[in-house]
């Protein structure tokens, strides 16, 4: 047990949901869904880059809500008519594309507030980003809250680090994970790709993980790059 990695971060837990690290780079975010049903205009955006918890958060907050949960660039009148009848997560805004589509997106916004439920909307970009011509549509997501998670601090990274190994069955010591955060991007992304890459090589080699199998997994990342 003396070499197992431990965090002092918060946890945050809900009702059979995996648990969430609560870090600076999302607090703000999880602040606000605990603030529902009293959201401003009846939604919420959270837009952050892939990996940052927008879908842990928004599975908590269904699981609060009872809320149906939508892709953005899939909807159709029906799936409107039907989810405007409750809660709704919209997720994957940034792939909306096509004018008729925004149009949709228009609509069930109306029609959720209509209702009088509440929607939370989820990207990768922040709204002023995205390719909205609509006036009606942009006077709209103007008026909703926007929040932002932003790419892991250290301590954060190190426990973003440990799940995807912990999520591919791999322990990690503590030296190894933090020999790891120390050397890669500070980034969601980059964390996910380490810990495939460090699933790869000790599934193919059959050992544990150790501070000299991820150093010569970070060097092979690093010279593909050069490459």
């Amino acid at each position: 047990m003396g070499d197992q990695l431990t965090f002092d971060l918060p946890i945050q837990q809900a009702s059979g949901v995996e648990d969430f690290f609560i870090a600076q780079s999302n607090e703000e975010a999880l602040s606000w869904l605990d603030r529902w049903p009293d959201w401003p205009n009846r939604a919420l955006i959270l837009y952050g880059p892939q990996g940052s918890g927008k879908s842990h958060l928004a599975a908590i907050w269904r699981r609060r809500s009872d809320a149906c949960l939508l892709q953005a660039d899939e909807l159709s009148d029906n799936e409107i008519v039907r989810a405007g009848a409750g809660h709704v997560v919209l997720d994957h805004v940034e792939r909306v594309s096509r004018p008729e589509n925004w149009e949709l997106v228009l609509h069930l916004l109306n029609l959720v507030r209509e209702q009088g439920h509440t929607i939370l909307l989820l990207a990768r970009q922040a709204p002023s980003l995205w390719p909205v011509e609509l006036a009606d549509l942009r006077s709209r997501l103007g008026a909703i809250q926007a929040v932002a998670i932003s790419e892991p601090e250290d301590q954060l990274l190190s426990a973003v680090l440990l799940k995807l190994l912990a999520d591919r069955q791999i322990r990690a010591s503590k030296d190894v994970v933090a020999y790891v955060a120390a050397r890669i991007e500070r980034s969601y992304a980059a964390a996910g790709r380490v810990a495939a890459a460090l699933d790869a090589q000790a599934l193919g080699e059959q050992r544990a993980l150790t501070v000299p199998l991820a150093r010569r997994v970070l060097e092979d990342l690093s010279a593909g790059r050069a490459d």
